[in-house]
């Protein structure tokens, strides 16, 4: 088989929530697999300045743009932009995304409504501004960053867990939509991996440490690199028949109940 299935050169790819984190990993693997790669972030300028200073120092084309993905007139503007001074948008990752872990009945509504704000009405923004030139092209791969818990539930994440899964069926109908256009529109949905974020509770003897390595069959978590595999390969020509379907990267929670006892 060819490698050239998974080659990217020539496509432009805006990953939006790409200074840092799983975001920077995906950004790495579709930038070396030969994309030109649009970096999105919200924090602060100087933020998304050094970020696109490590991309270029890894050899990778890489231009920033801040905006909020959530705010549509900026949306709109900044796509604007780049099809016009980067490239047309041939890749989106809708990457972006916040969590904020409080019981639903201690959760105040402004803080659930800026959650599904985020991560899924974001998508659907940027989404449906994207597309429209690639309906025009007849072309575009189109990515959401779903969860483990667009399937699953778990305490204190039941407005991330709405968003998530309202995500995942927006994937579905977005690629029911737009698939005669021949666009594919797939989502991952992520693990639970080794970052800067989750550094304090991956201490040995920590419960939730000790929690993830017992419920994941491959025993430990995911490397954020771990995911450029999948951002590739949904971004790429070997994935043009494959649509609207979520990718786990999990180490296989989701194909199993917990490891087996006594393991010998």
């Amino acid at each position: 088989m060819s490698t050239e299935l998974f080659n990217l050169k020539g496509k432009t790819a805006l990953i939006t929530g790409s200074t840092h984190g799983l975001g920077m990993a995906m950004a790495m693997g579709i930038g070396n697999a030969g994309a030109k790669i649009v970096i999105n972030g919200n924090s602060s300028q100087e933020k998304l300045e050094n970020a696109v200073k490590y991309y270029i120092s890894k050899g990778l084309d890489a231009h920033g743009y801040l905006f909020d993905v959530s705010d549509e007139k900026s949306v709109i503007k900044n796509i604007i932009d780049i099809e016009k001074n980067i490239g047309p948008i041939d890749i989106l990752v809708n990457n972006a995304g916040i969590i904020k872990r409080t019981l639903i009945k201690d959760m105040q509504v402004k803080d659930f409504e800026e959650v599904i704000k985020i991560d899924l009405v974001a998508p659907f923004i940027v989404s449906k501004h994207v597309v429209k030139k690639m309906i025009v092209r007849k072309s575009g791969k189109i990515i959401n960053i779903c969860s483990m818990m667009s399937e699953l539930g778990r305490n204190s994440v039941g407005a991330y867990s709405s968003a998530k899964g309202g995500l995942k069926m927006l994937t579905k109908n977005m690629a029911t939509e737009w698939a005669k256009y021949n666009i594919q529109v797939n989502g991952i949905g992520p693990g639970y991996f080794a970052t800067d974020q989750t550094k304090p509770i991956r201490e040995d003897g920590h419960p939730f440490n000790d929690f993830i390595i017992n419920r994941t069959p491959t025993g430990k978590w995911g490397d954020p690199e771990d995911l450029q595999g999948a951002a590739i390969f949904l971004s790429s020509k070997a994935s043009d028949f494959v649509n609207g379907h979520i990718l786990y990267v999990d180490g296989g929670i989701l194909a199993t109940i917990g490891k087996p006892y006594n393991e010998s």
